[in-house]
């Protein structure tokens, strides 16, 4: 890929990333994630073999549980690469990134984020045959934890 379509693609990320802080809550259409997604990693599907666990309403914006699970036989030819959690609403979009290989045996992880305001947390798994995964859950927290 050229630096100029590289750039590009950053470019689109960035505003859709824009468009989404200024948007309401609500108002956070699924196309816009679509289109943040594609910005930053390519065009990305819907799948039941990616899984965003995290509960819809948690107190504390610093200490959200999240849960993830890629379906994968975990092969060279079938594993995810890469998993990414994005915030839209957070002050710095990319909340964390987990690398795999088919030696990780499983594709799971279990942590907790910080969470700015109420917003949906995207998870896109990048997986070896190039193929973009995405999925998302909307995640309500009453005390800013990116303060």
């Amino acid at each position: 890929m050229s630096g100029t379509l590289a750039r590009r693609a950053v470019l689109r990320g960035a505003a859709a990333a824009g468009v989404a802080l200024l948007a309401p809550p609500i108002a956070i259409a699924e196309d816009i994630e679509a289109e943040l997604v594609a910005g930053l990693f390519g065009p990305p599907i819907q799948s039941d073999k990616l899984r965003l666990e995290m509960p819809p309403h948690f107190v504390n914006g610093y200490t959200v549980p999240l849960a993830l699970q890629v379906e994968s036989p975990m092969t060279a030819a079938d594993h995810p690469r890469a998993v990414h959690i994005l915030a839209p609403r957070n002050p710095f979009l990319r909340v964390a990134t987990f690398h795999f290989t088919p030696g990780s045996g499983k594709a799971q992880i279990s942590t907790r984020i910080r969470l700015a305001m109420p917003q949906n947390v995207i998870a896109v798994a990048e997986m070896s045959d190039g193929a973009i995964l995405m999925a998302k859950t909307w995640v309500e927290v009453e005390i800013d934890g990116c303060a």
